[in-house]
């Protein structure tokens, strides 16, 4: 069994409402799913992609109001790389600096990338990509021929980096593409969500808050699922049950690094309970939790729209 590369990467914010600006207005991605935290449902969930919210192109947030700020640092993972379409490298420095961020130019791996935070400081890059099909999802100010196709990869700051990178090559099947200034590449099969970078030195301890990566999520069949979950044993590593995420099913485990990975199904994806046109326009919630609905969204904070 092989991962087809990243299914979504999720990380803390704190303010909603300006997470909700950033990611749609300033990025122009898609808010494919408004829902809650299922493990505290006191908490927005949101979720941001392509049009459809494909695997691969979804990012994804927890907004703790109130919260404090995190530390990135080992057992994370460090950087998120969004891809955009070639050609598209200055448009996107231009965006980012009238938008008010400080934008370092830089070349990773033989690569030109964009360095940034977002404006609760999570750490983000953006690199160009002639693989993956253009989104059909704009925003202002952005056209097919800029708009954010996707995820391309992940930086992880690992406790083993090593060890990392032996499970990612032996168990998820990624190769290894490239080394230079203490950072390992490896690449999967996929075209969207294919490159995990490892650094081999990080230096700080990583700790939870705002502007931090929680998990990174991904790829698997319904059928895989289920074995993934014997390897894991195999490798003497313990994980969750599978759990029902409504838009796909999850298996949990911290890897040798100490970094949370997540094995996300493909199916049944974002329109099971919403039509394309709908997505993300109304607050959803899971059969079980619908019946507390106005107890949730008394606690939930307000935001513009419609919840």
């Amino acid at each position: 069994m092989k991962t087809a590369g990243l299914h979504h990467v999720t990380a803390f914010a704190k303010d909603p409402q300006e997470n909700l600006r950033f990611y749609t207005e300033v990025l122009g991605l898609r808010l494919v799913k408004k829902t809650v935290n299922f493990d505290d449902p006191g908490t927005y969930h949101f979720y941001f992609g392509n049009q459809n919210g494909e695997p691969g192109t979804i990012i994804t947030f927890f907004p703790f109001q109130g919260s404090g700020g995190g530390t990135v640092g080992k057992g994370q993972a460090g950087r998120i790389y969004f891809s955009v379409p070639k050609g598209s490298f200055f448009f996107w420095k231009t965006r980012l600096e009238k938008n008010g961020l400080q934008v370092t130019e830089q070349t990773l791996l033989s690569e030109q990338i964009l360095l940034f935070h977002d404006t609760e400081g999570l750490p983000l890059a953006i690199m160009e990509d002639a693989q993956s099909k253009k989104s059909e999802w704009t925003a202002e100010g952005i056209t097919k021929n800029e708009a954010i196709l996707g995820i391309k990869g992940a930086l992880l700051y690992s406790y083993a980096p090593e060890a990392t990178i032996q499970f990612l090559i032996e168990k998820f099947g990624y190769n290894k593409i490239q080394e230079e200034d203490q950072i390992v590449r490896l690449k999967s099969s996929a075209d969207i969500g294919d490159i995990i970078d490892v650094h081999l030195r990080p230096e700080k301890r990583g700790s939870g808050g705002y502007g931090t990566v929680h998990h990174v999520a991904f790829r698997t069949t319904s059928e895989e699922q289920a074995k993934w979950k014997d390897v894991l044993l195999a490798e003497r590593l313990s994980s969750s049950e599978i759990l029902d995420r409504e838009y796909f099913t999850s298996i949990y485990f911290r890897e040798r690094g100490g970094i949370l990975f997540e094995m996300a199904t493909d199916d049944p994806g974002f329109m099971t309970d919403e039509t394309f046109e709908e997505l993300g326009t109304s607050l959803k919630l899971p059969e079980w939790l619908e019946k507390h609905r106005k107890q949730i969204t008394d606690i939930l904070p307000g935001i513009k729209g419609d919840i």
